[in-house]
C-alpha cells in the first residue's frame, strides 16, 4: 500500500490513557466512523506481547475499513504482522533503514522539525512527513513548538505529502490554514472525547474547510 494524499486528512494516533474502561480496537473504530483516515498505533508503556496482540486486532479493523494503519517505532512488529508501515521520530531508525527493512511497498512516515529534518527524511525515502508539536500539547512530554512559518517552508521544501502534529484541537485548527499540510495529527482531540465518533466527524469537517481555504 503507498501513501495516497488524500488518506492522510485526518490521522489517529492512539494513547490508551482515556479508554475509560473501553477496549482499543472499539474506540478506533468509532473514530474511523466518525471521519478518521489514517491509523497509527502508539503505546508506549504495553508490553510486547499485549502490544502484538492490540496491533493485530486495529490491523484487522483497518483492513475492514480500508484504512491505512501504521505502528508507531516499532519496525520488527510492523514487520511481523504486517502492517501498512511504521512511523518513525528523529531518535529512531533512519528512513533509509526502516526501508530496508520493511520493502519498497510499505507506508513510512518520518518526525521532522527542520527543513534539513524534511528534506534529509524525504531523500532517504520517506512517504509523508508529521511536523510538529505545532500547538503546545499535553500528549508529548519532549515535544517542542515548530513555528508555523517553519511548517510552510517544510512542505515547500518537500515534495511528499505533509501534516501537522501536536496541540491540535477543532478550536485551532483553522490557524493552519495555508501552510501546505494535507492533513492533521491528533490524539487527545479524539481520544480524550465522550463521543469519540461525533468528535472525529467535527474535526474531519473543520479540517476539510482548512484546507479548502
Amino acid at each position: 500500500m503507498k501513501c495516497d494524499k488524500k488518506d492522510l486528512l485526518l490521522y489517529a494516533v492512539t494513547d490508551r490513557r482515556w479508554l475509560n474502561g473501553k477496549r482499543l480496537v472499539d474506540q478506533v473504530e468509532e473514530a474511523i466512523q466518525g471521519g478518521v483516515t489514517f491509523v497509527q498505533i502508539r503505546e508506549k508503556d504495553l508490553d510486547p506481547e499485549k502490544f502484538l496482540e492490540e496491533a493485530e486486532e486495529l490491523k484487522a479493523l483497518c483492513e475492514k475499513y480500508k484504512v491505512p494503519f501504521v505502528i508507531n517505532d516499532n519496525v520488527e512488529i510492523a514487520a511481523e504482522i504486517g502492517a501498512d508501515g511504521v512511523h518513525v521520530g528523529q531518535s529512531d531508525m533512519e528512513a533509509g533503514d526502516v526501508r530496508a527493512k520493511l520493502g519498497p511497498d510499505k507506508i513510512i512516515g518520518v518526525s521532522a522539525q527542520t527543513v534539513e529534518q524534511a528534506l534529509l527524511a524525504e531523500k532517504h525515502g520517506a512517504d509523508y512527513l508529521g511536523v510538529g508539536a505545532v500547538f503546545a500539547t499535553g500528549s508529548k512530554d519532549d515535544a517542542k513548538e515548530v513555528e508555523h512559518e517553519t511548517l510552510k517552508a517544510i512542505c515547500e521544501a518537500v515534495k511528499i505529502p505533509v501534516i501537522a502534529i501536536g496541540g491540535i484541537t477543532k478550536e485551532n485548527v483553522r490557524e493552519l490554514a495555508g501552510s501546505g499540510i494535507c492533513g492533521i495529527a491528533v490524539i487527545s482531540a479524539i481520544f480524550a472525547q465522550e463521543d469519540v465518533k461525533e468528535a472525529s466527524k467535527e474535526l474531519c469537517e473543520r479540517t476539510k474547510e482548512m484546507l479548502a481555504r
